[in-house]
């Protein structure tokens, strides 16, 4: 069975059409935060910062912050960084004390695609 021109140009529409979809369905992922995950900081952060592999909406991205005894910490609005939209900043609102942290963000994306994730770290 010989390929003629048409089907070639079929199966090379299909083999782009298949691999220029992966890219379109692509999430935010996270790709460095601060301070980092499973550190110890020395001091306490004034804000927590995300940085993602795409854009992301402030509006609809967030965290939840929890010290020790899972006590929530209160912070502020989530904002985006007006020379990066791909990092989320969101302000601490009171000194942390000594102990473990757990930071529970969630995120869309610049092309509506929800992502969240967690991440741990400490305060000395």
């Amino acid at each position: 069975m010989a390929f003629t021109r048409t089907r070639l140009l079929t199966i090379a529409t299909l083999f782009t059409a298949l691999t220029a979809s992966g890219s379109a369905l692509a999430h935010a992922h996270l790709k460095h935060q601060y301070p980092a995950a499973d550190a110890a900081v020395t001091a306490s952060p004034q804000a927590i910062t995300l940085n993602f592999s795409e854009g992301v909406e402030a509006n609809f991205s967030g965290l939840t912050l929890t010290g020790p005894q899972q006590a929530a910490v209160k912070t502020g609005t989530a904002k985006r960084n007006e020379k990066d939209e791909k990092q989320l900043i969101v302000p601490v609102e009171e000194a942390l004390k000594p102990g473990d942290y757990q930071v529970d963000w969630h995120v869309v994306s610049v092309d509506g695609h929800k992502t969240k994730g967690n991440y741990h770290f400490s305060v000395k």
